[in-house]
């Protein structure tokens, strides 16, 4: 199975908070998780990842791999997420998104509107 983690923006606590309480009471793609954290720091997203691949019955080293990989190669977009999270102050986030790359598919799909 393949991965995918990508930072996606700022939110602040509480919208974040009421965002993952109604995904719990409606029907969500199962091995789409968003995770948030108030330090961008890879440390920070190794530690809110770690009880997802229990939950999925995912491979716990490909997942943090897949973490430490976006972490070596976006240096630009870290450094772009750290400073949004700076600017926006002590009451937000900063979210990511975990996926299994078809799991994410089925999700975009869905959102489309579309049933391939």
């Amino acid at each position: 199975m393949k991965y995918t983690f990508d930072i996606i923006g700022v939110s602040p606590v509480w919208h974040f908070f009421t965002n993952q309480q109604e995904s719990l009471q409606k029907p969500q793609h199962k091995g789409v998780e968003y995770l948030g954290t108030q330090k961008c720091t890879l440390d920070a997203f190794i530690e809110t990842v770690e009880p997802v691949p229990a939950k999925w019955n995912w491979n716990t080293d490909q997942v943090i791999d897949t973490v430490v990989q976006f972490w070596m190669n976006n240096a630009e977009t870290i450094r772009y997420w750290k400073a949004r999270l700076s600017d926006a102050g002590n009451d937000n986030i900063l979210v990511a998104r975990l996926a299994d790359i078809t799991a994410l598919q089925a999700e975009f799909e869905a959102l489309l509107g579309k049933k391939w």
